[in-house]
């Protein structure tokens, strides 16, 4: 189960408010809008997409490595450690962004 199925429809609407906003940029384009005007509209598209990928990474934390940590009696916390270094190459790539 992802850990944001509890949120699914809220991913998928802010996911496709960005999707408006990308083709809001393809248009921008077409029409030869002002160059710093599209950037703007990039820049705004950016932050939507993370701020989406940031609320993906928490319900990650508090579903999926919360999951893997509880249960790492079972297995010597192979499990919780292979979770949290998921999390954390997730998080390293989200700053190198």
């Amino acid at each position: 189960m992802a850990g944001y199925e509890g949120n699914k429809e809220q991913v998928l609407a802010r996911l496709k408010r960005v999707e408006g906003q990308v083709r809001g940029i393809s248009r921008m384009v077409e029409q030869d809008t002002y160059c710093i005007d599209v950037l703007t509209q990039v820049s705004a598209a950016t932050k939507a997409l993370q701020a989406v990928a940031l609320g993906l990474l928490d319900d990650h934390l508090g579903h999926c490595v919360r999951h893997a940590v509880a249960s790492s009696a079972e297995d010597d916390g192979a499990a919780a450690d292979a979770k949290i270094a998921e999390a954390s190459a997730a998080i390293a790539r989200l700053v190198r962004s």
